[in-house]
Formats: structure tokens, C-alpha cells, sequence
């Protein structure tokens, strides 16, 4: 009788072993597949950022629904080094921020952390696209929610901006 209960015991343990392999198996794979979806997050972040470098002029320019003046867009300058951004209009600092990207959403996703200008440490949330020498940004008013679609209309609190890449004098680019 021993001899049988010893060999069913063992049976059972075999077979929560086998049960057990695949389960381990699946978390395995589960987890290679996410650092592999992250990874490639990670690169599509990396190739947003650089295309964001450098330096813009402002093609157009809305608040709030309103035009930008044409005196203010004409001066208004667009500065990216790494995940900063600095935004001038003449000589006056408008805003600087540190930002995230997340081009996995649709549309694409950039959040600001205000480090200087009238909204100092304050967070803006917005959508971003950019193709070629173009950039297109939609922003809320710090603390309210994040666009959905590349529009402001008056009472809406957004900002609309379309930025054009400065063509650099470096003789060594050309």
C-alpha cells in the first residue's frame, strides 16, 4: 500500500510540474515580448527626439482661437537641445520646458514640465506631429486635459503652432 500511495504522490507532483512549465514558459515569452514592445518604444522616442532638434521659426500660431499677430510669429523662434525646448518671440523668453514624447498614441503624445517663463513649474499636456521639415504642436492650458485633434477655437484654452525648420548656415551641412 505504501508503494502505491508513494507512486501516486509522485504522479501528482509530476504532473503540477508539467502544468507548471508552460505557465513559466508563457511569463517567459509575455516578458520578452514587452522589453521588445519597450525597446521599440524606446527607439521610436529616440527618432521623434531628433527630429525635433535644432532650431524653428513659426509658420503659424494660434491661442485660445485667436491668430497670432503676424509681428509676434515672424519673431517667434523654437530652440530643441535634447528633451528641452525654449520658445522665444524677439528677444522674450515665452516658455522653457523639459518634455516626454510617446509616439505610440495616436495621435502622438508630448507632455512640457514648465522650467522657465510665465508658467514656471506648471505641466502641459499636448499632441505633436512632425513630417520632414514640419512640426505641428496642440497644446492645452497648463493643467487642463490633452487635445485630441490638431485645433483651437476661442474659449477652448489651446494653442495651435506649426514650426518650420531653420536652414543652418554650416557650411559643413551643405
Amino acid at each position: 500500500m505504501d508503494i502505491l500511495n508513494l507512486n501516486c504522490i509522485n504522479h501528482t507532483k509530476t504532473n503540477s510540474s508539467m502544468k507548471t512549465l508552460p505557465t513559466a514558459f508563457l511569463i517567459g515569452l509575455a516578458a520578452v515580448a514587452t522589453s521588445t514592445a519597450r525597446a521599440e518604444d524606446s527607439e521610436a522616442i529616440k527618432k521623434d527626439i531628433a527630429q525635433l532638434q535644432g532650431e524653428w521659426s513659426m509658420v503659424s500660431g494660434s491661442a485660445d482661437g485667436n491668430a497670432m499677430p503676424d509681428a509676434m510669429r515672424e519673431t517667434a523662434k523654437r530652440v530643441c537641445k535634447g528633451d528641452e525646448t525654449t520658445v522665444t518671440v524677439g528677444e522674450q523668453l515665452f516658455m522653457k520646458a523639459k518634455f516626454t514624447l510617446d509616439p505610440s498614441r495616436k495621435p502622438k503624445t508630448i507632455d512640457y514640465q514648465m522650467i522657465d517663463g510665465p508658467t514656471k513649474g506648471k505641466k502641459q499636456l499636448g499632441i505633436y506631429e512632425v513630417s520632414g521639415e514640419t512640426a505641428k504642436f496642440c497644446f492645452g492650458s497648463p493643467g487642463s486635459e490633452r487635445p485630441t485633434d490638431f485645433t483651437s477655437t476661442p474659449g477652448d484654452g489651446r494653442t495651435l503652432s506649426v514650426w518650420k525648420r531653420k536652414k543652418t548656415s554650416d557650411p559643413a551641412q551643405k
